[in-house]
């Protein structure tokens, strides 16, 4: 588990990773700020006070509002975003550590498409319940790492291993090791805790469901050099 954790934290930062994240970051930034402008635009056009000074005060409180809320969703909506092209990083993965596997299998778009818009709302609407166990200290901690773990360590698992089997045979992989895939869930959500590295949540979970999957299926990495680029 370590030292499936240790490869793919080698290999974030590397130039087929930080082309998905900048990707992801982008859509994330164009479709938040399209958001802050339609919901500002129309509060300020429809909320109309005659007090000059309350206006201003309210067109302020209302922005500064809006960007922190905004600010909570950069992170499941660059997730979304990201799961696109998280085939692009199991690929990488894939080809620099288990060159003497058979390649994986990409998943179409249109599945890719309602695959992210899936887990993102699973991600969130798991963490709106704990954020309702806030006023719990000790409970809201426990039930965000046991829910996320559970969550994002079956979802990241199915991804890496629906690559190479099918549906049925990813559930009896997973069914058979579920003790092991949770625990990478946790170690996957202790990441996803971390405020601004938790935006490299998608491409750890990946690369380190990859090593996880090979693993478990008897595969052993190879040592290779993690800045191979992808094909164009």
């Amino acid at each position: 588990m370590f030292q499936a954790a240790s490869l793919a934290i080698s290999q974030i930062f590397s130039p087929p990773f930080r082309s998905v994240l900048w990707r992801a970051l982008g859509l994330t930034l164009a479709m938040l700020a399209a958001v802050w402008a339609v919901v500002y635009g129309s509060f300020t056009h429809f909320v109309v006070i005659t007090e000059p000074w309350v206006q201003t005060l309210v067109d302020i409180l209302t922005g500064v509002g809006l960007l922190i809320g905004l600010g909570f969703l950069i992170a499941p909506v660059t997730s979304m975003f990201a799961g696109l092209f998280l085939d692009d990083a199991a690929e990488a993965v894939e080809r620099t550590y288990y060159p003497q596997d058979a390649p994986g299998q990409a998943m179409p778009l249109g599945p890719a498409i309602a695959s992210a818009l899936r887990f993102t709302a699973l991600v969130i609407a798991v963490n709106v319940l704990v954020f309702l166990l806030v006023l719990l200290p000790g409970i809201n901690i426990a039930a965000f790492f046991l829910a996320n773990g559970y969550l994002l360590g079956r979802e990241y698992f199915e991804q890496a291993a629906a690559r190479f089997h099918d549906r049925e045979t990813v559930r009896a992989l997973r069914s058979r090791h579920g003790v092991r895939i949770f625990l990478g869930g946790l170690l996957i959500a202790l990441v996803l805790a971390v405020p601004f590295v938790n935006l490299l949540t998608p491409l750890f979970a990946t690369a380190f469901m990859v090593h996880v999957h090979k693993k478990l299926t008897g595969s052993r990495p190879l040592r290779a050099p993690a800045t191979e680029a992808l094909p164009s």
